[in-house]
């Protein structure tokens, strides 16, 4: 399977031929478990602490027979605090009290990563990337018109200034699927100021550290070097997005498999 290689002006160059990857079977499921797992592992354990609302200096009774334990005191028999005179205090130790500790509190001992087994994550990845090079599925969400997988020659790599590559993506057909990403949609609910940006294209390079700059600066775009590559940005929401890939990323995409 051969793919052609644009210029940064937009014209073909050459062509090259593609890994195995991009020949693979397209599985939502195997993408949807591994985005998942790749998810868990940025939640935060919570808990709580095992002395909370236990942390004080009264004295408590017990609630069970016994010299002032609440019996025929016209009181609900509960583990109060023991003053003096006589007298009984707050309840404070139960759930059930005013102030108390919690009911069922979060376990610090839940598992809440998802596991997945390395060698079904690699074949995740190349799911995904077989994903991004469905010219008819994705072409129906962004408005690009081109055949993919796009690849572009290595100079891309070198642009540091966002203007630049505006221009080499519009040369290459994106200035419409950027354009709509500039346009940030406003999520619902009480109070909410949150503003959600559409996912554009994916670049995706050799040599990620000046062409990095330029690309943060555009709505809906992300750079990522080969070797850092993921099913989060390859499949956000386990829909392919529009992808470019340099040359030099496609030559080192099958080492890169290798190394995860």
């Amino acid at each position: 399977m051969n793919a052609d290689v644009y210029t940064i002006e937009g014209n073909k160059k050459e062509s090259v031929e593609l890994p195995h990857a991009f020949s693979a079977e397209y599985r939502e499921d195997l993408v949807r478990r591994a985005l998942l797992s790749e998810q868990s592992r940025k939640l935060q354990p919570q808990g709580h602490s095992p002395l909370a609302g236990l942390q004080t200096t009264a004295l408590y009774v017990g609630t069970y027979g016994g010299y002032r334990r609440g019996r025929h005191m016209g009181i609900a028999i509960r583990p109060r605090q023991k003053l003096g005179g006589g007298a009984m205090g707050d309840v404070r130790r139960i759930p059930s009290a005013v102030k108390g500790k919690r009911a069922h509190p979060h376990m610090t001992i839940k598992i809440i990563k998802e596991r997945i087994n390395k060698r079904e994550y690699i074949k995740a990845i190349e799911s995904a990337i077989a994903g991004c090079a469905m010219s008819s599925s994705i072409n129906e969400r962004h408005p690009i018109g081109k055949q993919l997988p796009i690849i572009i020659e290595d100079s891309i790599e070198n642009v540091t200034k966002t203007k630049d590559l505006l221009k080499i993506l519009g040369s290459l057909g994106f200035s419409k699927d950027i354009e709509l990403s500039h346009k940030p949609k406003l999520l619902t609910g009480r109070g909410s100021k949150k503003r959600k940006f559409r996912r554009s294209l994916l670049l995706v390079v050799g040599d990620s550290k000046k062409i990095k700059k330029a690309g943060r600066n555009i709505a809906g775009v992300d750079v990522i070097n080969v070797k850092e590559l993921n099913i989060e940005t390859l499949a956000p929401g386990v829909l392919p997005r529009p992808t470019v890939w340099s040359k030099s990323a496609i030559s080192g995409l099958t080492a890169a498999l290798k190394e995860m």
